[in-house]
């Protein structure tokens, strides 16, 4: 029997919300299907950060490694979705705790009732970096959440970030987690092998475990 899968990828499109002066997306043809040409083909323009994504060390580290060399294993096998609706601007541990026993070593955090797919969100909820310390001291591996970044849209400092690169985290952002009931699941999200950048798109999605 196929196991179900849940597309948690926003969709990539003009409009899609990106970071304040980061690059939005636009898509171009280069060549359309007619008269002496047999396919269409496109030119796309884009923030690496766009809709569901994979920070690399490079992002908040000037000697990080670039999300092409970082390791997939973080980004596949079992995850535990919780939900900490409504949190306000930073997730707490106590927001989490009801969930917490047994986790995984990778966990996403569902923060909005229904995610802004098509708006930036200056207010957005971020992690707390004592919640990343304290979901690395209890062997999770891999932090994503539904907004765009786990750190506030106005931080200069990065705390959850930083705790990230200190403990050796990776980090999954702007999940698409609005039909994803709280539970256990298989997360599936590899980043593309780009070589000297600092974030890649994903197709995350997660699939239903085996019984």
């Amino acid at each position: 029997m196929q196991r179900r899968l849940w597309d948690i990828s926003p969709p990539v499109r003009p409009g899609s919300p990106v970071f304040p002066g980061d690059a939005p997306f636009s898509q171009d043809w280069a060549a359309r299907i007619g008269p002496g040409c047999p396919v269409n083909l496109c030119t796309l323009t884009l923030s690496p950060h766009t809709g569901a994504h994979a920070d690399a060390p490079l992002h908040y580290d000037g000697g990080g490694a670039a999300i092409g060399e970082v390791a997939l294993d973080a980004y596949l096998g079992p995850c535990r979705v919780i939900h900490a609706i409504g949190c306000g601007a930073l997730v707490h541990w106590d927001h989490l705790a009801h969930a917490a026993a047994g986790l995984p070593p990778r966990v996403l955090v569902r923060t909005y009732a229904c995610a802004p797919v098509d708006r930036w969100d200056a207010t957005l909820p971020a992690y707390a970096a004592a919640t990343i310390e304290r979901l690395a001291a209890l062997g999770v591996r891999l932090v994503g959440i539904d907004s765009a970044s786990i750190d506030p849209a106005d931080s200069k400092t990065l705390p959850s970030h930083q705790a990230v690169r200190r403990l050796g985290l990776h980090v999954l952002e702007n999940l698409l987690l609005d039909d994803v009931p709280e539970g256990d699941y298989e997360l599936i999200a590899l980043p593309l092998k780009l070589s000297t950048a600092c974030a890649s798109p994903v197709r995350a999605v997660l699939r239903e475990p085996a019984r």
